[in-house]
């Protein structure tokens, strides 16, 4: 029997995952998990990237105690990078996506460049204030001459590759979330880049899903849909074209896959994006900032914040005022979602506004933001149940906006990935939409990635049979 090694990475931990099939049926053992995160250097916020390398390394080695391993794929969150200079070497820090070296990018690119709208309709993709053309547009500002050294740009899961193989290959999926690809073409689009005044040169070759990157102390190392999305989607069950997809962890994704790109006024004006994913699928989306708000307030709660060398003096400010906070106490997220159900409190606050984005206090910005929409929350349940009720009415309303621009009534929402756990989430979720909520499966990403890798070694013929199993 065959093992399959997928390295899940996100914003937060990552966790190594065996898989194998027997009689049809995919199984799953975890051998590894780690935590990542951000650290501030040189006045930005980074990861930790080289961090990153060793944890991938000593949990490739935890999976190889269990027996040999027939291929392994990395996976991660999207749109940030490395630079490469000519002779393999870092010539960049590893920037996080929160950080605030892209405020303003976007209205410059728009002012000297390419309008939105234009944008949208050649590339597909919704504007969020890090992708990572508006990364490249700050970095040429700030440090032009890391890009002036550059031979190569690697996205984060690509860098990972490269560490383990030492070759440079890069992935469709993940190259999706840039911005700088053409959408219908799946390739990059050179005009663009060069309008921007970015070498060409360090954008390379595309590959899909599938392809050989290399081996790693005789593993093979084969692309899985990199992006973490594009893996978590493929491990949907099979289900009718009514049902709408969430993936939801620190972010929420919700949308349906389509067999081309939809890059209308009506579709740019509602910032849904279209990321490239397996086989030549898009992932007709809406990027929602999902749980991320809560595991911010949980972290703050228990006296940890989430990059290292930041203080965070407004959280003891903001906890003042919360009646019922426990300095010391430890709460887990079960802790927070019973609060939050035993909770009346009905103010709501517009989940994706930037102010939750990165803030130095979450618990802070929660309760401002609650202060002016009508009371301040007075107990911790009255502080989750605001985000959790956010979340949920802003779930409805991409629904809504989504069955409009496909035009499809939905009836259900199959939700996967660690917050299908949250089970009053879910609940309010099925509420506010009037769908029937399918929860699972929870290691969605790992099994996408699986997938993909279990496709080319043989075990399922396509993705129908893949996903009949799962």
């Amino acid at each position: 029997m065959k093992k399959y090694l997928a390295i899940d990475i996100g914003a937060s931990s990552g966790r190594h995952i065996i898989g194998t099939v027997k009689d049809g049926k995919i199984s799953l053992e975890e051998v590894y998990r780690f935590e990542n995160r951000q650290v501030r250097k040189d006045g930005h916020d980074c990861w930790d990237i080289e961090g990153l390398v060793e944890s991938v390394k000593r949990g490739i080695d935890a999976a190889l105690e269990k027996g040999p391993l027939e291929s392994v794929g990395i996976d991660t969150w999207g749109v940030d990078f490395v630079l490469l200079d000519k002779d393999g070497r870092l010539c960049s820090d590893a920037v996080a996506y929160r950080d605030t070296r892209t405020a303003g990018a976007a209205e410059e690119i728009e002012a000297s460049a390419i309008s939105f709208q234009d944008l949208y309709a050649r590339c597909g993709i919704q504007k969020t204030s890090f992708n990572t053309i508006y990364q490249l547009w700050a970095l040429k500002k700030e440090h032009p001459e890391q890009l002036e050294r550059a031979e190569s740009l690697l996205m984060i899961p690509e860098y990972l590759n490269y560490a383990l193989t030492g070759n440079i290959v890069h992935e469709y999926t993940d190259s999706s979330t840039t911005s700088l690809l053409d959408a219908a073409a799946k390739d990059w689009d050179y005009d663009l880049i060069e309008r921007l005044g970015l070498p060409k040169r360090i954008f390379g070759k595309l590959e899909m899903p599938g392809a050989t990157v290399g081996t790693y102390k005789g593993v093979k190392v084969v692309l899985p849909a990199m992006h973490d999305t594009g893996s978590a989607y493929l491990a949907v069950p099979a289900r009718d074209d009514k049902a709408v997809y969430l993936s939801s962890g620190t972010w929420s994704l919700l949308g349906v896959e389509n067999p081309a790109p939809i890059t209308t006024p009506e579709s740019c004006a509602a910032n849904f994006t279209n990321e490239g994913g397996a086989w030549g699928r898009y992932r007709y989306l809406k990027n929602i900032m999902g749980l991320w708000m809560v595991q911010s307030i949980r972290r703050e709660l228990n006296g940890v914040n989430y990059v290292e060398g930041r203080a965070s003096d407004a959280t003891d400010a903001a906890l003042a005022g919360i009646a019922d906070y426990e300095r010391g106490r430890q709460y887990s997220f079960q802790d927070l979602s019973e609060a939050a159900s035993a909770s009346s409190y009905g103010v709501l606050v517009d989940v994706n506004d930037q102010r939750f984005m990165n803030p130095a206090s979450m618990i802070a910005e929660v309760v401002a933001a609650c202060s002016a929409a009508g009371e301040p929350p007075k107990t911790i349940g009255d502080l989750v149940q605001c985000v959790y009720k956010s979340l949920a009415a802003c779930y409805a309303k991409a629904v809504a906006t989504l069955s409009g621009l496909v035009g499809r009534t939905f009836t259900s929402m199959n939700i996967v990935g660690g917050g299908c756990q949250d089970k009053y989430l879910n609940s309010l979720t099925a509420e506010a939409t009037g769908l029937e909520v399918v929860a699972g499966p929870v290691e969605g990403t790992a099994i996408g990635n699986l997938v993909v890798q279990m496709i080319a070694g043989g075990e399922f013929a396509d993705l129908a049979e893949a996903r009949r199993a799962i």
